[in-house]
């Protein structure tokens, strides 16, 4: 107190004003000095693609809108689990990276007449300011920062999208299977082997440039229906939160249709092409122009080349963090072209249901993990084959577990049954057929435009053609009648060509033979 009065009798009253003001001014000068930066972050670059950064923009500042903005927008949207946030006109949000203060505004589309009149109107672009000395380190640091930040803050707010094509462009549903790989009935250590590729492959970016290859994956599920290739797909997709993309081959006109059918995918996606196997059978690369029948004359969409170039070649490198799925149900009559590594990576066989499987089903199914019927069930599924849907799908018939188990149980059964006569026919078709090649058998060349001189199976004996389906019925269509031919200008024959997918079995027990094989039958 005693300074005080000494102070103000020995400093007057305008010395003091005039000091403090200096100190002011001083200080003002230099907080104007500063120079600033902005940086604008638009809707599209030159009008022709949508900034990413825009997007990631909106999503960062929603978890920054505080008690300061006291006007901002809200809402619920399609593809958004919560409620978001955003900013208006005439708003501002100072953000602090690494003591850097940034200032976030929004600025409205200029020259649109909606924005001139609605202060809430989202078109627009933001404006970021910061001094003029932290340039470099907004430019390469902070904007990354906010496109991880987002990139983290949606896979929260993530609906996965199952893409179709149609017309030539991608269309899409929100995606909401439920199937997860906890729930997949299949035997674990094969489940972890997949797990765990697919963690390798994300991690792996820098590996995948250090190397030179595309970052891409490829799986081959192969199997009977009904194995779980498709719930395979949707747990892979939930548990990478990948979106979706159904490519069907038959709506597919050419390579270059195919090239932007791909190159139209997005990145963090998994491409899947289903029966395969039908496709290929669908496509001829080439045909003959000798040919006369019109069912061979097929137009080709595109060719395995295409595809396999989409796939590894040139044009697969125009896309990264994609995973290519191919499915079908006989990996035996796939072009080997299509099944080499850098293709298909890895090989997965999804067989017939174990008992392990069968224990996922029950628990997803019953919620249960002991029962007394299980040993007996255990004992029908190795001596069957028998799929998960359709053990599935007697489990659906009761939320009782006595009473479902009970219809597994006899659904088991039948199949046993039914297992045990078949291979009962089948030993006595086997003879038959042995019979039959045994009598009188030889072999001649036929030379004529229709067959191409191929080494044929005659049978110089008569033989009646209904004997013959009978020996083979309907379920065992080893041989087909295929047309009516002359081989010599008074006697007609029936030319009986395999032209089903039982080769297999048929070469297995006849392999002197060979794979087309026709025997001629006298009328």
């Amino acid at each position: 107190m005693l300074l005080r009065n000494v102070y103000h009798e020995l400093v007057p009253k305008k010395i003091e004003t005039f000091v403090v003001s200096k100190i002011l001014s001083f200080f003002s000068r230099r907080k104007l000095s500063k120079s600033f930066n902005t940086f604008i972050i638009d809707d599209s670059w030159d009008g022709l693609d949508r900034n990413k950064l825009i997007d990631a923009s909106r999503f960062y500042l929603s978890s920054k809108i505080g008690p300061k903005n006291k006007v901002i927008r809200v809402g619920k949207f399609r593809g958004q689990k919560n409620v978001t946030a955003a900013m208006v006109e005439g708003e501002k949000i100072v953000d602090v990276f690494e003591g850097i203060e940034i200032t976030w505004q929004f600025a409205k589309q200029e020259n649109d007449d909606r924005a001139k009149n609605d202060r809430f109107f989202n078109k627009g672009h933001f404006e970021i300011t910061f001094e003029d000395q932290y340039r470099e380190k907004v430019f390469h640091d902070y904007l990354n920062h906010i496109l991880d930040t987002s990139k983290a803050l949606t896979q929260g707010e993530k609906v996965l999208k199952l893409y179709t094509r149609s017309r030539g462009c991608w269309n899409s549903i929100d995606f909401r299977h439920p199937s997860t790989f906890d729930a997949l009935a299949m035997d674990y250590q094969l489940k972890k082997s997949i797990i765990d590729d697919l963690d390798r492959f994300l991690g792996r970016k820098e590996f995948y440039k250090r190397i030179g290859k595309a970052w891409k994956r490829g799986y081959l599920l192969y199997g009977p229906p009904g194995t779980g290739k498709s719930s395979l797909i949707a747990a892979m997709a939930n548990y990478l939160k990948f979106d979706v993309y159904d490519l069907e081959l038959a709506n597919i006109i050419s390579d270059a249709d195919l090239r932007k059918a791909m190159l139209d995918i997005d990145r963090k996606s998994i491409t899947v092409i289903e029966d395969i196997d039908c496709s290929a059978g669908v496509h001829k690369r080439s045909v003959s122009s000798d040919d006369s029948d019109d069912d061979c004359n097929l137009v080709k969409p595109f060719s395995l080349s295409g595809l396999l170039n989409c796939i590894d070649g040139l044009w697969s490198s125009c896309g990264e963090e994609r995973i290519i799925v191919f499915t079908t149900n006989r990996k035996e009559v796939l072009d080997p072209a299509l099944l080499r590594p850098g293709r298909m990576d890895m090989h997965i066989h999804m067989s017939y249901c174990s008992t392990q499987g069968f224990r996922v089903l029950v628990s997803n199914y019953l919620g249960i993990e002991e029962h007394h019927l299980f040993e007996e069930i255990d004992g029908l599924i190795q001596s069957t084959e028998v799929t998960p849907a359709s053990l599935a799908e007697e489990l659906l018939k009761s939320d009782d577990a006595d009473v479902a188990l009970g219809e597994v149980l006899n659904f088991l059964k039948k199949k046993k049954m039914e297992k045990e006569k078949n291979e009962e026919e089948k030993d006595k078709i086997e003879e038959e057929i042995k019979t039959l090649l045994s009598d009188s058998l030889y072999h001649f060349k036929f030379v004529t435009h229709l067959f191409g001189g191929v080494e044929y199976v005659a049978y110089p004996t008569v033989m009646d053609v209904n004997r013959i389906r009978e020996i083979l019925p309907r379920r065992f269509p080893f041989l087909l009648v295929d047309r009516v031919i002359e081989y010599t200008p008074a006697v007609s024959a029936v030319a009986i060509k395999n032209v089903t997918i039982n080769d297999n079995f048929f070469l297995g027990h006849f392999p002197d033979y060979h794979v087309e094989l026709v025997s001629v039958v006298k009328l």
